[in-house]
């Protein structure tokens, strides 16, 4: 039997979960893995409130979660030719080469949406960026033990988080946490300290019930988050945060949560595109137009044929699309009618701070809520199993 090349391109959530699928689908078929990505590990994207708030690793060395049978090439994608069944990359020197392959997968996930420069603050992108909104509210808490004016010191110990997402919930809460603790061992009063979460929608959690937005709005603010509902951050400039409706905050740092765009490499790889950005699939996750090249997770647009609902962009939807790629990778490999998406159950955990969590799933009909450490053991499950950590 002819050895095939397997190419998946992506190492997020949805990448790392095809590959593992793929292999244990078709296993025993002679196929020659390669994993390419930009960088030489997994980075936990949906952690990075955690370098913003301690000093933590929140990346994983590809090699580590496929000791064996996978090729690593770091490098970007840059066309593919689907006839020739051949795509072009660059490698982490900047030389371009040419791959052919047999089977392709393009998971090559989303991008952090960005503010423009001048609305200033910081946005919430990667490491990097965590790290200075640490670096950042740290030296403005130690700032805060020596300034004798009054309303200086209140803006040094104020924070607004723009952006009420999961994300933007999560982020918040850590952070009132952290600057608590910090509150304490620098000698300040914890109540001293103050965090905003600004929201654009009227609640939280818009994508559930409002008894979830409900529980979740007074859990942060038992937290010492202070939700601000209906309200647009327009930029953050002196140490003066203007919001849409003319009011304004004194703040130390804005960190922006403002939610995910389709990575817009995919728009130099000539692949059908939606307006907004994502790779055009049919049912089973093939591409329009380009035998044997597949795309899922937040690059792709997958759409439930039964119910006409769009997969949204996270990782539980990921993984879930790439356990279905295995079998229709196999069902077209062996000429068989392959599976078509099925939407992801209604099904969110969201972190309140360390140890406290909730989440909430419909079934049957009925709201399901949990909250308090169980809550908590339940999100850490999401993000580990998400990241393949057992």
């Amino acid at each position: 039997m002819k050895e095939l090349t397997c190419v998946i391109v992506g190492g997020g959530y949805a990448g790392i979960n095809a590959l593992k699928a793929i292999r244990e689908t078709c296993k025993g078929r002679p196929i020659r893995f390669i994993l390419i990505d930009r960088e030489p590990h997994h980075l936990r994207k949906v952690l990075l409130f955690k370098p913003a708030v301690a000093k933590t690793d929140i990346s994983i060395p590809l090699k580590s979660l496929f000791p064996e049978g996978v090729e690593f090439m770091q490098g970007t994608v840059t066309s593919i030719k689907g006839k020739e069944k051949t795509l072009l990359f660059r490698n982490k020197n900047g030389q371009e080469h040419a791959l052919p392959y047999d089977i392709l997968v393009l998971a090559v996930g989303s991008v952090i949406r960005q503010p423009e420069p001048e609305q200033g603050g910081i946005a919430l992108t990667g490491v990097e960026a965590a790290e200075a909104v640490r670096d950042k509210w740290l030296a403005n808490m130690r700032q805060a033990v020596h300034e004798k004016q009054p309303s200086e010191r209140e803006r040094l110990l104020t924070i607004a988080v723009a952006g009420a997402g999961i994300s933007g919930m999560e982020t918040s809460a850590e952070l009132a946490f952290a600057m608590s603790e910090e509150a304490k061992s620098l000698g300040i009063h914890p109540k001293e300290v103050s965090v905003y979460l600004i929201n654009a929608q009227n609640r939280l959690f818009v994508e559930g019930p409002a008894k979830m937005g409900r529980k979740l709005e007074s859990a942060l603010t038992d937290s010492g988050v202070t939700i601000l509902h209906g309200q647009k951050v327009l930029h953050e400039r002196d140490g003066m945060l203007t919001l849409a409706s003319g009011r304004t905050l004194a703040v130390g740092l804005c960190v922006w949560s403002l939610g995910l765009l389709p990575n817009p490499v995919l728009r130099s790889m000539g692949l059908p595109l939606t307006t907004r950005g994502q790779v055009v699939v049919d049912e089973s996750y093939r591409v329009a137009g380009t035998p044997g090249v597949y795309s899922i997770g937040d690059c792709a647009r997958i759409v439930d044929p039964a119910s006409g609902q769009a997969d949204t962009m996270t990782c539980k939807e990921a993984s879930g699309q790439a356990v279905r790629l295995g079998k229709i990778v196999l069902a077209d490999l062996d000429g068989t009618p392959a599976p078509a998406h099925i939407s992801y159950m209604d099904f969110y955990c969201i972190g309140l701070g360390p140890e406290r969590g909730m989440v909430w799933t419909r079934k049957w009909g009925l709201d399901i809520i949990l909250t308090g450490k169980l809550g908590w053991k339940l999100r850490q499950f999401t993000w580990n199993i998400a990241s393949m950590i057992k």
